[in-house]
């Protein structure tokens, strides 16, 4: 079964918003089932939920922000397969995600997570991005899709 989900490069200028993810939550809710990891802004997308919502709904979960504005929807997705341990957990064998590029227009004093798999919300440097990301298929998305595209 594949995973549906969306993400978004949030930029503000020549920055970039991570966000410090602490668990999985569909895997199960214990921490120790998932390696704590920076990544971008990313998250499944509910049955009969359009993209664009479905991010937006995400950003503000893992943000606490609806200051946003949707750029672009890259043609690109990013896929994965699941480690057998959640596969098991969830039933879920791949995910596809559909990635976004969306503008920050807050002052970054309403950023604050509202829910618990993220423990920190963080602008990085374009340039320093992938100092961050753990994820190889997200950092090669990024380096081929968005790095020279974003600004």
């Amino acid at each position: 079964m594949i995973r549906r989900a969306v993400g978004a490069f949030v930029v503000q200028k020549d920055e970039i918003l991570l966000v410090h993810k602490v668990k999985r939550s569909e895997a199960t809710n214990e921490l120790d089932s998932f390696r704590a990891e920076w990544d971008f802004p990313k998250g499944g997308v509910k049955n009969g939920e359009i993209l664009e919502a479905a991010i937006l709904r995400e950003l503000f979960e893992e943000t606490g922000s609806t200051a946003y504005q949707i750029i672009k929807k890259l043609d690109q997705t990013i896929c994965f397969s699941f480690e057998a341990r959640f596969t098991a957990a969830t039933g879920y064998t791949r995910q596809v995600t559909t990635m976004f590029i969306i503008e920050y227009t807050g002052d970054r004093t309403d950023l604050k997570s509202q829910d618990d798999e993220i423990s920190a919300i963080q602008f990085v440097h374009k340039d320093k991005v992938l100092d961050y990301l753990g994820h190889e298929e997200t950092r090669a998305f990024y380096i081929t899709n968005c790095y020279f595209n974003l600004y």
